[in-house]
């Protein structure tokens, strides 16, 4: 894992890295779920791939939920302790930037209520979802600055991202969104 830029957002630093979210070992990590919680392909493939499929079962015994809120889960063989599914699209594997802000903002909320320190999220709807990345970036970044407050338990919120240019793009996004924080 190469860390691409860090940001200071007081409690809060935000690491954005290229690498693989399924290797992390933040408290939790966030799977870009749809909203029964069944685990296909990409982010969801790769985090049962070596995380086990009991996290898709744990996760799916509490779905369906309406798009846009999050469940968590153990971890499985992850190195991290929790999986928080983010139900960032319906069925229909659609996405939009209303459920990219809800599941960001749930997902965070999720964590304070298990105080976690650090976690781990990745490029939300930008993969099986078709979303925009530099669009995507701006929500998630928006909503993790309106979450570093003092009521917050996390000290490291990490993008995890996939790509070069997905990178950067979310980089880039971020030094012109925290410029003045």
């Amino acid at each position: 894992m190469k860390t691409v830029i860090a940001f200071p957002l007081s409690p809060i630093s935000l690491e954005i890295v290229d690498g693989d979210i399924a290797a992390q070992t933040t408290d939790a990590i966030v799977n870009a779920a749809n909203d029964a919680f069944w685990m296909g392909a990409g982010v969801a493939g790769a985090i049962k791939a070596r995380g086990g499929r009991e996290i898709e079962y744990e996760a799916m015994a509490q779905g369906p939920v309406e798009p846009g809120e999050s469940v968590i889960t153990g971890g499985g063989r992850l190195a991290a302790r929790y999986v928080i599914h983010a139900a960032v699209m319906g069925q229909d594997l659609k996405t939009s930037a209303e459920l990219i802000d809800r599941a960001t903002v749930n997902s965070l909320l999720m964590a304070d209520v298990y105080e976690l320190e650090s976690i781990a999220f990745p490029a939300f709807g930008t993969g099986v979802g078709g979303f925009p990345v530099d669009e995507c970036a701006r929500i998630m970044i928006r909503a993790i600055r309106a979450h570093a407050t003092p009521a917050t338990s996390l000290r490291l919120v990490r993008l995890v991202l996939f790509g070069r240019t997905t990178c950067e793009t979310f980089a880039r996004v971020a030094a012109e969104l925290l410029r003045s924080h």
